[in-house]
């Protein structure tokens, strides 16, 4: 298998190649053609993630997603959960690496096989960073209505979350 995953890369390059033999097309040239609009699509999209990390930062650093959500640390107890998770669930369409950082700190304090450690999983895996993939993809080629991508988009998150709380206690 290991021999097979090597060769597939270049086989498919001296592929590409051929057929552009083939077909008489400047191989060269397209390729540097396909890296100058790589590097343009690149620029475009540079103050669409500056900014969203700024942003994200602005969040995360002033603890104002951990001290939102304190008022449930009663009803999380009762479940066996620490409030830790829910800045998780609340972060989880706006930035994976965030969401990744505090899965890690819940990995630490609570194991992987924990509770928290499989609902954290659970969450990670079933929902996606929404404003950040409309930010980047539709900032890339200047959408500005984004007319219901938004909605469904945050719908199908919170629809994830709550399946993975709900399949976390039923399974776990």
């Amino acid at each position: 298998m290991t021999t097979i995953s090597f060769l597939i890369l270049p086989l498919l390059v001296l592929y590409i190649i051929l057929y552009g033999f083939k077909k008489k097309v400047n191989i060269y040239d397209e390729f540097l053609l396909g890296a100058k609009d790589g590097l343009i699509t690149t620029f475009k999209i540079i103050p669409n993630i500056v900014a969203m990390i700024f942003a994200i930062n602005i969040l995360i650093k002033s603890n104002i997603i951990s001290d939102m959500f304190l008022f449930l640390e009663p009803y999380l107890d009762t479940l066996s959960l620490s409030s830790e998770i829910l800045p998780m669930t609340f972060l989880r369409s706006i930035s994976g690496t965030s969401t990744l950082a505090i899965m890690s700190n819940i990995f630490k304090d609570y194991g992987p096989d924990s509770i928290m450690g499989l609902l954290a999983s659970t969450i990670q895996g079933s929902s996606d960073t929404t404003f950040y993939v409309i930010a980047l993809y539709y900032g890339s080629i200047g959408i500005i209505k984004n007319r219901y991508a938004l909605g469904v988009g945050l719908f199908s998150d919170f629809c994830g979350i709550i399946a993975s709380f709900l399949l976390v206690y039923i399974f776990f």
